[in-house]
């Protein structure tokens, strides 16, 4: 049973604090099925701005680092990890992660606070546990001597804390040293991207300087800013008064790379939480932003209002359905399984299971299948994802174009987006090389 209600009172008056209490419920809830993000918000909302950012920075770290502080942690555990129960365990996590990997915490605290968590959730014997192995973790600090695996996948899997299966699948497209350098890119946290909108970037960047806001170049695309840590963006007047959105470029090129003409009327089925039908509001007549998830179009809808966008129509309606009348243009932005964007997600590396990229690539085709008929003669259909994986992307463009002799691909024009995101005609961005999310996108035109 997850500790809540009158337990995280008592908890509270025993001196934990507020941060560490959400960062233990935040793990309760990622175990209950709640994506990270959202537990995150929940869990963390009575927080501080301050408060906040830290308790992010210790939950999303400790997911990043978890291989091997479960590694270091299993060594002093008689009987290993798997005898303990799995909050124990998360709560053991937590408190490694603030010896080890943030600084600012005194090891006295990370402890005490620790050892009062599994005590108020687990009772005594748990907070002996927990006293007995921190400590021991604390002394024994500068002799971690963790034993390499022989097996090479086996040792990337704990020195970068990824699944094995998933390593093994990389190493095999792209090779060891490749693949570690996308492991180091997904246990970096991602940085703060923003697009400017009614004003061009010189505009916003004064406007945020001015702010006492860091900026600096975005990677990939010219005109988008990198925002430096610790900002409150909703407290800021541009954001306020609709002047930027959020996005990565990897999101950005997406829909530069559609190259949709102007004027057109476009649809953007999988829409929320709405960044890329923002993007085509720029130069389309008006855009269906279609979703099957009525909470995540309520994000949409707040953007639409804060960007007072006019041309942008909001539609509750499932992408396999087929609703939509031909248009001009259709952008499918596929459900996946997400692995391109690993380092805003720390959760998805350990929910995620083989099984899922097999049913995620059916869902694929249903979707696509139906939205070639929202795609009227001589339009265009972009199919992108947020994943890696062949099967969610090559795959299907190839089963596609097999089963829909109307289509053909049709790279973008000359210059649409930079040269080095461009393979064969299709879009792939990867973080190990751009720096930027991992994303895939093919272009197909259908006949006239």
């Amino acid at each position: 049973m997850t500790p809540s209600g009158p337990l995280s009172e008592t908890a509270s008056r025993a001196g934990i604090t507020d941060a560490r209490l959400a960062a233990a419920e935040t793990l309760a809830d990622l175990r209950a099925g709640t994506l990270l993000d959202a537990a995150f918000d929940r869990r963390a909302a009575g927080l501080d701005a301050r408060d906040r950012r830290w308790t992010q920075e210790l939950v999303y770290g400790m997911l990043r680092r978890r291989a091997w502080l479960d590694a270091v942690i299993g060594d002093r555990v008689r009987g290993g990890l798997v005898r303990l129960d799995p909050d124990l365990i998360d709560l053991l996590r937590l408190g490694a992660q603030q010896l080890f990997n943030m600084g600012s915490v005194p090891a006295y605290a990370a402890i005490g606070q620790t050892v009062e968590l599994a005590k108020q959730r687990h009772g005594i014997g748990a907070s002996k546990l927990a006293n007995a192995v921190l400590r021991r973790l604390d002394r024994e600090r500068d002799a971690l001597n963790l034993e390499t695996p022989a097996d090479p996948i086996a040792a990337l899997a704990l020195k970068f804390s990824h699944p094995r299966w998933l390593i093994a699948r990389w190493v095999a497209r792209w090779g060891a040293d490749e693949t570690a350098a996308l492991l180091e890119a997904n246990n970096h946290q991602a940085p703060l991207i923003v697009r400017p909108f009614g004003v061009v970037r010189e505009q916003l960047e004064a406007m945020l300087e001015a702010s006492g806001v860091e900026v600096g170049d975005a990677p990939l695309v010219r005109d988008s800013l990198l925002i430096g840590g610790g900002v409150g963006l909703r407290d800021l007047g541009a954001f306020q008064q609709g002047l930027f959105f959020v996005q990565d470029p990897a999101a950005t090129l997406v829909t530069q790379y559609a190259a949709f003409p102007a004027g057109a009327r476009v649809a953007d089925l999988c829409a929320a939480p709405g960044g890329k039908a923002v993007e085509l509001s720029r130069t389309a007549e008006f855009v269906v932003a279609a979703d099957a998830s009525v909470q995540r179009l309520g994000r949409l809808r707040e953007t639409i209002s804060r960007l007072e966008l006019r041309n942008v129509h909001p539609v509750v309606s499932d992408a396999r359905a087929g609703a939509i009348a031909p248009l001009d243009a259709v952008l499918v932005d596929a459900p996946c399984t997400g692995t391109g964007t690993f380092r805003r997600h720390p959760d998805a590396r350990w929910r995620l299971t083989p099984n899922d990229i097999a049913v995620q690539a059916a869902a694929q085709r249903s979707i696509l299948h139906a939205a070639a008929a929202a795609v009227a003669p001589g339009g265009l259909l972009v199919y992108g994802t947020c994943s890696l994986e062949t099967e969610e992307n090559d795959a299907q463009v190839e089963t596609f174009l097999a089963t829909h002799p109307e289509f053909t691909l049709e790279p973008p024009p000359e210059g649409t987006v930079p040269a080095a995101v461009l393979d064969a005609g299709r879009l792939r961005v990867l973080p190990q090389r751009h720096g930027a999310d991992g994303a895939f996108a093919a272009r197909m035109r259908r006949s006239a």
